[in-house]
């Protein structure tokens, strides 16, 4: 596997994520990789990283402080920034810090509402995500060949985080991601099937342990466990992830190792068919249009500009030209497109007429919108069951903080 720091490199936020900041850097100042760029606004405690030594380039925010991009020219003489280590190896609110001010603590995801954990949250369990099923997905078994070391320790760190369970979630039963993590009570094996959308968190999440409002869920990438033990061994930020290139529009496949937030132009360079194309920092299903590699991507997907969208079926025509539009039709293809995990017509029809209470009885509050993007795929809705589903978490979220 290739390893590849682009030239530039950046760090941005979606409309949606409203993320607030304060900056910690200005523009032209040097900086190097894994230092502390910028702070949130609400949370100063939790900090993002430089992803690569280099020159910052240029600061746009949207009105409100938000964050738009940052960008950066790769200038390797700036180094690797160094973190102090030494207290959190047995101080757990030191260890809390170390992960804040490292921005691994980015790397967690909570359920419900599918957003970074609070500073003071604690997670009832966390889910350690040693497979990816969405398609053309990198094996986090190969991110972290060579380094089960590393995971051995960042899971050790990880059991200090909470007082529950620590699920170690492979595809099939050979756990080869987990070789050198010794046995712990609190540390439970998971075995699910290689088939999308089995393997995504929100079903496991949904079937072994349960998100609530009271009772957060934490999951994280296998890889970014092994960044854990790596920072708090060597005291310095991981400065790649294994990131696949694929889709119908790459003449060559590959998987490379790069920075967060590469350039996604320098990948795809000289390997990408003549004519127009579309690239996507995500997969197939949920992968957006962008410059940079997403803050959790680890895939690269190239479409076809021209005859992407293949002609339409006369059944699809005509439910089109409903009174209805889109109707939803129950399938086999529908139930499996929610992993068989949960009644997925019930699902869906609580979320298209916004029934909060139906939806979080059925398991909503496991989910976010990486879960339904199959069932978007399958059912072609609009609006997509993956958005309703956010707006839906959105709203809960603001009643609870009122």
């Amino acid at each position: 596997m290739e390893r590849i720091t682009t030239e530039e490199a950046a760090l941005g936020a979606s409309t949606d994520d409203d993320l607030r900041i304060t900056m910690l850097v200005k523009e032209g100042q040097l900086v190097a990789q894994g230092a502390p760029i910028l702070g949130l606004r609400h949370h100063p405690e939790i900090v993002q990283v430089a992803p690569m030594a280099g020159r910052i380039a240029s600061i746009d925010l949207a009105p409100g402080r938000r964050l738009s991009e940052i960008r950066l020219f790769r200038e390797d003489e700036a180094g690797r920034h160094q973190h102090s280590i030494q207290a959190a190896q047995t101080d757990d609110a030191a260890l809390r810090s170390l992960l804040m001010q490292s921005a691994l603590w980015l790397t967690f995801r909570s359920r419900p509402f599918g957003r970074s954990p609070l500073p003071d949250e604690t997670p009832a369990a966390i889910f350690v995500m040693g497979f990816d099923t969405k398609p053309l997905a990198p094996d986090p078994t190969l991110a972290v060949k060579d380094r089960e070391e590393h995971v051995a320790i960042g899971i050790s760190h990880l059991l200090r985080l909470t007082t529950g369970p620590v699920y170690l979630c492979q595809g099939g039963k050979a756990h080869e991601g987990f070789r050198e993590v010794a046995p712990h009570e609190r540390l439970q094996k998971v075995n699910a099937t290689k088939l999308h959308p089995w393997g995504l968190p929100g079903f496991l999440v949904h079937r072994h342990h349960p998100a609530t409002l009271s009772r957060p869920i934490w999951d994280i990438h296998l890889e970014d466990v092994a960044g854990i033990g790596a920072l708090l061994e060597t005291g310095l930020v991981p400065e790649t992830r294994l990131v696949s290139i694929g889709g119908p529009g790459v003449t060559e496949p590959r998987l490379v190792h790069c920075q967060p937030g590469a350039d996604l132009r320098s990948l795809c360079h000289g390997r990408i068919s003549p004519g127009p194309h579309a690239v996507l920092s995500g997969s197939l299903l949920e992968g957006r249009k962008a410059r940079w590699l997403g803050t959790r991507d680890r895939q690269v997907s190239v479409l076809n500009a021209a005859g992407t969208q293949p002609p339409m079926h006369w059944l699809l025509s005509a439910l089109k030209r409903a009174s209805r539009p889109r109707p939803i039709i129950p399938t086999a293809a529908v139930e499996h497109a929610l992993g068989g995990a949960l009644p997925a017509m019930a699902m869906l029809r609580a979320l298209e007429v916004g029934d909060r209470e139906t939806a979080v009885r059925l398991g909503a509050l496991s989910l976010v919108g990486e879960d339904l993007t199959l069932a978007d795929y399958v059912t072609c809705a609009e609006p997509r069951h993956s958005t309703l589903l956010h707006h839906m978490l959105c709203a809960i979220a603001e009643e609870e903080a009122a």
